[in-house]
C-alpha cells in the first residue's frame, strides 16, 4: 500500500463556468475517490485550479473589450465557488496566473533548458502584417479542406471534427484584421517527444496494462503513429514569459504550463510537497476527460522523464464525453447544464446531481443526460428507496420507543442475513473504488438502501408492535444500523445527505473501517428529530428545464439560419409610387375571435384612419399606444373580419420569427415621409 496519494483533477479552462459534462467526467468520480480514501484514514491531497493562459482566453478578452486578466479572474472566481459550492473538496485549488505558479513553471522550463532537453527550430508561421503579430491557430480561418466548412480554425474543423494545421486551410484569413496572414520565420522551442517513445511504450504498454481500455487504446493509438518534437513555446502576449533570453514576445505554450499547475498549486498548499511528487511510495493519480489524454498519459510524462526527479502517474482514469438530451455539450452553443445556475435553481439538492452524474458517468463509452432520467431517478431511487427506508426507521423509533435505539431481544436468521450483507457490499465497494469503477461502486452501495428498505416492507413493524413489541425493537435495531452503515458508505457519493443522515442518528465522528464490523448505534442511544433526506420533484420543474433547452436550441437554430435572399429588382419609379409615413397609435384593441390580429387606430399626419395588422402574437395593446411607426398610407383598402383597414404597419422579422415595430430612433412629427 502506498504510504500517500496524491490527486489532481483536470484544470477547468478560465474561459467560463464549469458545466455538468465537466462534473461527470471529472470531478464527481475525483471527489468521490477522495472522500474514500480519507475515509479510509489514508494521507491525501486533492490538487485543483484554473488554466488560466492560453489563446482563447484572448479571444474573449478582444471580443468582450477587456484584458486577459479581467476574464480569468471572472471565471476563476466563478468556478471557484461553483465547487465549493457542489462540495468538491479540494486540499486547494489554485490558479496559474499565480506567482508561485510563474516560478515553478519558469523553473520547471530552465531546468530543461540548462539540460539541453529542448530542440531550438525556426519555423514558418502565419503573421498578420495589420496588427504585427504572429497568428496562433485559432486567430485564423479558411475553408476546411475536408468538408469545405467555410469557417474552420487553424486548429480544427468544428464541423466535421477533423484536426488541422493553420497550413492546411484553403483561403486563410486572420480573424483580427480580415486581412490575408503573411508567412514569417519565428524560433520556438520544442520538446522532442520521439525520444521519449521507447520509455513511454514500455511505461506504457508493458507496465500499465491495467489502465481503463478507452486510455490505454488512445496512448497506443498516438505511439503507433509514431511520436514528434512538440513546441512549448508560442508566439503570444498572454501567459509565462519564456525566461532566456532572445525570447521576447513569447511564452510557454498552455500544454506545457498547465500540469505544472498541480506542482505549483501542491507547493502552495505545502511546503512537505516534494514529499507528493518526488517519494516513490507516493501515488500520483490524474482525473481527466478523454480530450486530455494524450497530455497527462505521453507529454506530461515525457516532461517529468526530462526533469528526472519526479514520479510518473501510477493511473489516469480519463472518463468518456456526457452528452445532453442527445446532443454534444457545447459552451459556444450553450449547450449545458452550468453548474452555478443549477446549483441556483435546484437549491439543497447537489447530491440529486452528484448521484445522477455518477450512475451515468461515461466511464466507458458516451453517455447521456436527460432531465427525465434526473427527475426519475429522484423520485424512484433516493426518494423512494434511500429516504423511504431511513424515514421509516426513524419515525418508527420515535413512535415507538421515544427516539431512542431499542435493545435487540433476539436476532432471527433473516436479520442475521440482513446484517451480514453489509461487510460483503462493503468489500464490492471497496473493490470497485479502489479500480475507478464509479457507477458499479455507488450500485453496490445503493444495494444497502434497497437491503435496508426491502427489510423494513418485508417484517412490517408497524403492524406487529401491539403483540410483538421485542420483535419491533430488534428490527428497528437492525433497521437503524442498517441506516448508520448507510451514513458512511454513502458518504463519499452523497456528503451533503449523509452530514444530514448523521445528524438525525445524532453520529459523532465516523470512519471507513466502522463499516460491517461493530453495532454503531449502542443500545439506548438517543436520535435527533427525523427529517425529509430528499423530496420529490415535480414534473413542472423538468418541463421548465426542458423550455429552457428548446429555447437555446431555437437561439442557435436563427444563428445558423440563412438571411432571407433578396427579391427581384423593382423599377424607381415603382418604388416611389409608394408613400410612407411616420404615424403614432392612439388605440389598440384585439380583434375579437382570431389570435393575431389588431385593429389600431393610427394618427398618419394625414388624418386619423383605421389599419388592422398581424401582430397580437407579439404585443399588448398596452404597449402598442403612442408608439411612433411607419406606415404604408396609400395601400388599397381592405376588409379585414369586417373591419375596413386602410394601410399597413411595416415591421421587420428577426431569425426566430418574431416581429419588431419599425419606427424613427427618435420622436418626429406624424405624417413625415419617409424616403
Amino acid at each position: 500500500m502506498f504510504k500517500r496519494y496524491l490527486i489532481t483533477s483536470a484544470l477547468p479552462y478560465a474561459n467560463g463556468p464549469v458545466h455538468i459534462g465537466h462534473l461527470a467526467g471529472v470531478y464527481v468520480p475525483a471527489d468521490i475517490y477522495v472522500r474514500y480514501l480519507r475515509l479510509k484514514k489514508r494521507d491525501v491531497l486533492f490538487i485543483g485550479g484554473s488554466d488560466e493562459h492560453g489563446v482563447p482566453i484572448t479571444i474573449k478578452a478582444r471580443q468582450e473589450g477587456v484584458k486577459p486578466q479581467d476574464i480569468v479572474d471572472k471565471y476563476h472566481t466563478i468556478i471557484k465557488k461553483s465547487f465549493e459550492d457542489f462540495g468538491i473538496s479540494f486540499d486547494i485549488y489554485s490558479r496559474t496566473t499565480s506567482k508561485v505558479h510563474y516560478e515553478t513553471a519558469s523553473g520547471f522550463f530552465k531546468k530543461l533548458y540548462d539540460n539541453g532537453q529542448f530542440i531550438e527550430k525556426t519555423t514558418e508561421q502565419f503573421y498578420d502584417e495589420e496588427v504585427k503579430q504572429f497568428l496562433a491557430d485559432r486567430y485564423i480561418t479558411g475553408t476546411c479542406p475536408h468538408c469545405s466548412n467555410e469557417n474552420a480554425y487553424g486548429d480544427q474543423c468544428e464541423k466535421c471534427g477533423t484536426s488541422l494545421n493553420a497550413t492546411d486551410l484553403i483561403n486563410p484569413k486572420s480573424t483580427l484584421s480580415g486581412s490575408v496572414p503573411a508567412m514569417r520565420s519565428t524560433k520556438h522551442w520544442f520538446l522532442p517527444l520521439d525520444e521519449y517513445e521507447p520509455f513511454l511504450r514500455k511505461w506504457i504498454l508493458e507496465e500499465n496494462t491495467n489502465w481503463k481500455t478507452n486510455v490505454y487504446g488512445q496512448c497506443k493509438s498516438w505511439l503507433d503513429q509514431g511520436l514528434q518534437p512538440r513546441a512549448v513555446s508560442r508566439d503570444l502576449d498572454w501567459g509565462i514569459p519564456v525566461p532566456v533570453e532572445g525570447a521576447d514576445g513569447k511564452v510557454l505554450y498552455v500544454w506545457f504550463d498547465a500540469p505544472i499547475g498541480y506542482i505549483s498549486a501542491t507547493k502552495e498548499l505545502t511546503p512537505h510537497w516534494e514529499k507528493y511528487w518526488k517519494d516513490k511510495e507516493s501515488k500520483l493519480v490524474h482525473f481527466i476527460g478523454k480530450d486530455n489524454i494524450v497530455f497527462h498519459c505521453i507529454i506530461f510524462p515525457a516532461m517529468l522523464k526530462a526533469e528526472g526527479t519526479y514520479i510518473l502517474p501510477d493511473n489516469v482514469p480519463a472518463n468518456e464525453f456526457l452528452n445532453l438530451e442527445g446532443d454534444k455539450i457545447s459552451t459556444s452553443r450553450n449547450w449545458a447544464v452550468w453548474l452555478h445556475e443549477y446549483l441556483e435553481e435546484f437549491k439543497g439538492k447537489e447530491d440529486v446531481l452528484r448521484y445522477v452524474l455518477c450512475a451515468n458517468a461515461p466511464e466507458t463509452k458516451d453517455n447521456d443526460f436527460t432531465w427525465k432520467d434526473f427527475q426519475t431517478r429522484n423520485n424512484s431511487e433516493l426518494v423512494a428507496i434511500f429516504g423511504n427506508f431511513v424515514n421509516r426507521a426513524l419515525v418508527l423509533t420515535q413512535k415507538y420507543f421515544e427516539g431512542k435505539v431499542p435493545a435487540v431481544t433476539e436476532l432471527q436468521d433473516y436479520d442475521r442475513s440482513a446484517l451480514s450483507e453489509i461487510s460483503i457490499i462493503k468489500t464490492n465497494v471497496e473493490e470497485a473504488l479502489e479500480n475507478f469503477r464509479f457507477r458499479e461502486a455507488l450500485k453496490e452501495a445503493m444495494s444497502l438502501a434497497r437491503l435496508g428498505n426491502k427489510y423494513l416492507a418485508d417484517t412490517e413493524p408497524w403492524k406487529i408492535f401491539k403483540d410483538q413489541p421485542d420483535r419491533v425493537a430488534t428490527i428497528l435495531n437492525v433497521s437503524l444500523q442498517i441506516s448508520a452503515n448507510l451514513a458512511i458508505l454513502m458518504e463519499p457519493f452523497l456528503p451533503f445527505t449523509c452530514v444530514k443522515l448523521k445528524g438525525m442518528l445524532n453520529l459523532g465522528t465516523t470512519d471507513w473501517e466502522q463499516i460491517g464490523s461493530t453495532p454503531i448505534l449502542s443500545d439506548g442511544h438517543v436520535l435527533n428529530q427525523p427529517e425529509l433526506l430528499f423530496e420529490k420533484i415535480e414534473d413542472a420543474v423538468i418541463e421548465a428545464q426542458l423550455n429552457k433547452l428548446q429555447e437555446q436550441k431555437k437561439l442557435n437554430e436563427a444563428k445558423n439560419a440563412k438571411v432571407e435572399p433578396q427579391k427581384p429588382n423593382v423599377s424607381y419609379d415603382e418604388f416611389s409610387k409608394m408613400d410612407i409615413r411616420v404615424g403614432t397609435i392612439l388605440e389598440a384593441v384585439k380583434v375579437p375571435k382570431t389570435a393575431k390580429l389588431m385593429q389600431l387606430k393610427v394618427d398618419t399626419g394625414i388624418d386619423v384612419r383605421t389599419i388592422v395588422s398581424g401582430i397580437a402574437e407579439y404585443f399588448s395593446a398596452e404597449e402598442l399606444i403612442g408608439k411612433q411607426v411607419t406606415v404604408l398610407v396609400n395601400l388599397e383598402p381592405r376588409a379585414i373580419k369586417g373591419i375596413q383597414s386602410q394601410g399597413m404597419i411595416l415591421l421587420a422579422e428577426d431569425k426566430l420569427g418574431k416581429l419588431i415595430l419599425v419606427g424613427p430612433n427618435k420622436g418626429t412629427d406624424n405624417g413625415a415621409a419617409v424616403r
